[in-house]
């Protein structure tokens, strides 16, 4: 029996309805008995591959298992669907009990029921079972091909995918021009997305090399893919070169380059192409596209865009779309306005892990150790299981707020009661919490016992604690860790040299200075970010580019004697330079973020919160100078270091002079 489309979404409506025996309309019930001969195996095969097709797995297999019933012997065409609504679903049982049937009936050695049983066994984890079957084939398509190499991307096996793709093209060279076993575009897919995450930029050259040969560079969906393999090798101008060079584009396209940007830190080209996608209007933007505009607005701190794309968001009715919804938390977050990111998250309708994470880690970057810790208590009370993520922000919270005991309590409680293990970054949390609370002996102590070798985050976190509590002889340890792990980064020689600064060894200074030079390494620039008006200003320290340094510099004169006026006392250890006193002071006066405050106090109204970006751990001198500001000029003053933000008022500090 030959049915068209449009019966056959008839026979899957009706299936529903006959299924769940709603007997008020008999026309429908008419319709189902009219089309679908129960006793016919092909009427069957329709409404499963139909209820397939449509993403109603769970009907498909209902349906299968009725026609099962009915000691209907299925054919060659029934498994294949039936299989991959077990896919879909990821039930590995019922998957089982298909490949068991497809074994009894003989179906097993067919090409497309093998094919559907290597993805299934691939989605639901179990590779060596679809490795098993993909060895029995005895002759593969590309089909075959393909869905054990994606496979082994899926279950994160990278490597073995593209060793397999190597193995593919000797039986495609030995196949003498057969069609079936010629790579393909989707193919050329998957081997790209495991380019993507060995991230090795000889690897991806190679296989872009492959697909230009064959003519595949023009493939919309290879594309896309080669974009971001591009993009996780750091090569962002060859993954922009890619999407410029594209015939055309379709709204993966866009979303793909405007989240490389945006994941990098390279907000202003991730606003770009989002103004430009608007502008062509070619392609409307959807959930994923504002998913990724709220992350470079979180990066850059533009809370002015950030609250539009909220407004958007609200437009299109998106504001119940999970991630978006953890989007604009995160973004209203790093923007400094986590009471805003809260009411985001209360009016959530559903949350997920992340949701729930983005919040405990808003609350802890901002010092609110207490919220964050309750937002845990309410996850765990809603039966969300927390994940490593998590206890991340958690554990990063305690420390922020120095809570020594409860980060002892939940570094401990994650592998026992939730089977976490304790990863680099929980133990940098550890690290970080032990150090900055001054007990340096037992954060080396947990070092050492470390299961895991300890990365740069953990030496990095030591390291910073020495530099804080002035130990000489652990940051000397720290610092040569460090040097080993990560050679071009020239911060932990900065680090290292503040701590021979405190301690007055101007000497070891010079050496360190002379070992920078030496290794090519240059200090990246302190500079501080103020948004007015929607424009960013841009403060180097002892800057004279902005057009209005004079005044600048004017303000601080007047700023500087009223400070003294109210107890204001330079802090010269924070000018690590072997100079007079009256030259220090001078230094400490134009650091980049009392530039900054300074600019942002005369180009806004009275009672104006001033935002703050600074690239940089804000230094002492300028944490307490500002804290002094605030109750000069009656302002709150938000700065956002490369640690945690610092909420200014009335001369004190959210931070409570802990950080």
């Amino acid at each position: 029996m030959k049915i068209s489309n449009s019966t056959s979404v008839v026979i899957t409506f009706s299936w529903k309805i006959y299924r769940r025996r709603y007997s008020n309309n008999p026309n429908l019930t008419t319709l189902f008995n009219k089309y679908v001969d129960k006793t016919n195996v092909f009427s069957w095969n329709s409404v499963i591959a139909e209820l397939a097709r449509s993403g109603d797995s769970v009907e498909a297999l209902r349906a299968f298992s009725s026609m099962r019933k009915l000691s209907l012997k299925p054919n060659r065409s029934t498994f294949p669907c039936a299989i991959k609504s077990c896919s879909a679903l990821l039930d590995l049982h019922s998957g089982r009990q298909a490949h068991q049937q497809a074994l009894i009936f003989g179906f097993e050695p067919d090409l497309f029921v093998s094919s559907a049983l290597v993805d299934m066994y691939s989605k639901c984890g179990e590779l060596r079972d679809a490795r098993t079957l993909f060895d029995e084939i005895s002759h593969r398509n590309v089909v075959s091909w393909t869905s054990m190499i994606t496979g082994y991307v899926q279950n994160d096996d990278a490597h073995r995918a593209l060793l397999l793709f190597k193995e593919f093209l000797v039986e495609e060279s030995g196949s003498e021009g057969d069609g079936e076993v010629c790579v393909d575009p989707i193919a050329m897919v998957s081997v790209l997305s495991a380019c993507s995450r060995v991230s090795e930029k000889s690897i991806t050259e190679g296989v872009h090399g492959f697909l230009i040969k064959r003519g595949f560079e023009g493939d919309l969906g290879v594309e896309n893919t080669l974009m971001d393999a591009y993009a996780k090798c750091g090569e962002l101008g060859v993954s922009r070169r890619v999407f410029d060079g594209m015939a055309e584009r379709d709204v993966i396209s866009w979303n793909s380059i405007i989240a490389v940007y945006a994941q990098n830190g390279m907000s202003t080209e991730s606003m770009e192409i989002f103004h430009r996608m608007v502008k062509d209007g070619e392609i409307n933007y959807n959930a994923v596209t504002l998913s990724a505009v709220l992350l470079a607005c979180a990066h850059s701190g533009s809370q002015r865009l950030g609250k539009c794309i909220h407004d958007q968001v609200i437009k299109m009715g998106l504001e119940s779309n999970v991630f978006v919804g953890t989007s604009i938390i995160d973004m209203y977050c790093k923007c400094g306005k986590v009471e805003m990111a809260r009411k985001a998250f209360d009016r959530m309708r559903e949350k997920n892990v992340k949701s729930w994470s983005a919040m405990v880690a808003g609350y802890g970057m901002h010092g609110r150790a207490k919220e964050a810790l309750e937002v845990f208590y309410e996850m765990n009370m809603a039966g969300v299981k927390p994940n490593y993520i998590t206890f991340v922000s958690v554990l990063a919270a305690c420390s922020h707020a120095g809570l020594l005991e409860e980060g002892w309590h939940w570094f401990k409680a994650m592998s026992h009661e939730f089977d976490v293990e304790p990863g680099v970054e929980h133990y940098g949390c550890m690290v970080d919490l032990l150090g900055r609370a001054g007990y340096l002996k037992e954060a080396f102590d947990l070092i050492k016992g470390m299961k895991l070798r300890p990365d740069f985050v953990v030496w990095g976190a030591l390291l910073g604690a020495c530099r804080m509590h002035k130990n000489v002889d652990l940051g000397e340890i720290s610092a040569r860790k460090l040097f080993e792990l990560d050679p071009k980064n020239c911060g932990y020689y900065v680090l290292l040299s503040n701590i021979y600064a405190d301690a007055g060894r101007w000497e070891d200074v010079e050496r360190m200075r002379i070992l920078m030079k030496n290794s090519g390494l240059v200090k990246p620039p302190g500079f501080s970010l103020v948004d007015i008006k929607g424009r960013v200003h841009v403060f180097l320290v002892g800057d004279r580019e902005h057009p209005q340094h004079e005044k600048i510099y004017e303000y601080l004169e007047k700023l500087s004697m009223k400070l003294q006026e109210v107890g204001y006392v330079p802090d010269m250890t924070s000018v690590l330079h072997d100079v007079g006193h009256e030259e220090k002071e001078m230094v400490l006066r134009v650091h980049s973020e009392k530039l900054a405050v300074a600019f942002g106090i005369m180009n806004t109204v009275p009672g104006t919160t001033i935002h703050i970006i600074k690239n940089l751990r804000v230094c002492g001198d300028c944490h307490t100078a500002i804290k002094f500001i605030s109750k000069i000029v009656d302002r709150e003053i938000v700065v956002r270091d490369s640690k945690r933000f610092h909420h200014f008022r009335d001369g004190l500090c959210s931070c409570g002079d802990y950080w």
